[in-house]
């Protein structure tokens, strides 16, 4: 059988081999390069849907957080002077003064206007240095309140009387131009601590809290008169009297038992607070008004937070909302706006239409 042969050129299979050779390696540098490519691809893809899955859920966590925002508590300030020379009284707002509080107080001087002064200035500051102390005292809340408010009203009658004594040269106003100098001044003090639970109010004097719940007028403070029986008893047994001269007036002068300041007639003038701390109403709770003498003396209770519903009523019905005033004190607001004192000054003058009057004392 004959022998089949092919004769190859000489190199031809080296060659060959060679060109396979190169073709394998760079197959697999090709495969290598396309698997790289689809790794990059999937760790991108894998990146964009860990983006997308985010802004999903930041997304959907600010939709429910604008779904949930309050309004925030709206107040509001007025003040008149009445026959006398000068404005004696102060106001005291402090929104935020503790995380998720609001400081409010109405301080009525007599005599001159620095004790009520100092008030507006130094009472908030004093409550927030007494609530952080009593922070990790493990008292409830109540308790709590109680003591911080009596230990601030404690201090802010030291510093009203120390202040005075300490002044010196030059007179700083009118009162110490008088004899006896400034032991005749002081001023009222009634304060409000609106937090998301609780309400805290604390009165001395007869400047007046009253809330307006569920369509009616609550008073949560107890005006503090020298002919109220418990007060007329204090101040007997403490020694002092209690002489009608124009109204009752302890010595026939100051026409309150309690006050800040009023050196002079201590001990039967204190500046212990009455101190009320209750829970606040989600629907009920519809406004807080704080007020002196020269609203109280002259509009009752239930008229002064009718004018004021109404007043608060109109208001929302011409901005086309509801009509009812609930959301100004909702337990969930944390936040603050001044954007109420045109309602406030129209209460004002809603409120002197119903006064009679009288003359300024």
């Amino acid at each position: 059988m004959s022998e089949i042969r092919r004769d190859v050129p000489e190199g031809a299979g080296a060659g060959a081999e060679g060109k396979g050779a190169e073709s394998h390696v760079g197959s697999r540098a090709a495969r290598r390069r396309r698997m790289e490519i689809r790794r990059h691809r999937l760790v991108a893809e894998r990146g964009a849907e860990e983006v997308s899955r985010k802004r999903r859920k930041l997304d959907e966590e600010s939709s429910s957080t604008d779904e949930e925002e309050i309004e925030p508590a709206k107040y509001g300030v007025t003040s008149v002077c009445g026959r006398r020379r000068d404005m004696e009284d102060a106001v005291s707002i402090r929104p935020e003064f503790l995380p998720g509080h609001h400081f409010f107080g109405v301080f009525d001087g007599h005599g001159c206007s620095h004790v009520a002064t100092s008030c507006g200035e130094r009472m908030h500051e004093i409550v927030v240095e007494e609530a952080g102390g009593a922070r990790s005292s493990g008292s409830d809340d109540a308790d709590r309140w109680m003591g911080v408010m009596e230990r601030s009203f404690a201090r802010m009658d030291a510093e009203a009387v120390s202040s005075r004594s300490r002044a010196s040269g030059a007179p700083t106003c009118r009162c110490e131009l008088q004899l006896p100098k400034c032991d005749h001044v002081g001023s009222t003090a009634v304060v409000a601590v609106v937090g998301p639970r609780h309400l805290v109010v604390a009165n001395c004097g007869d400047s007046r809290a009253v809330i307006g719940r569920g369509g009616a007028a609550i008073p949560l403070s107890s005006d503090h008169k020298p002919d109220r029986p418990d007060e007329l008893e204090r101040i007997q047994a403490a020694g002092g009297r209690v002489i009608f001269w124009d109204g009752a007036r302890v010595f026939g002068v100051l026409a309150m038992s309690r006050a800040i300041g009023d050196s002079y007639l201590k001990p039967f003038v204190i500046p212990d607070p009455e101190v009320r701390v209750l829970e606040r109403k989600d629907g009920d709770d519809e406004f807080l008004i704080l007020a002196s003498d020269g609203l109280w003396d002259v509009v009752s209770n239930e008229v002064a937070c009718h004018v004021v519903r109404s007043c608060v009523r109109s208001k929302a019905k011409r901005r086309g909302g509801r009509s009812s005033p609930t959301s100004n004190l909702s337990p969930r607001q944390s936040s603050g706006s001044g954007s109420s004192s045109a309602t406030t000054r129209r209460a004002a003058r809603r409120w002197t239409k119903h006064a009679p009057r009288r003359p300024s004392c």
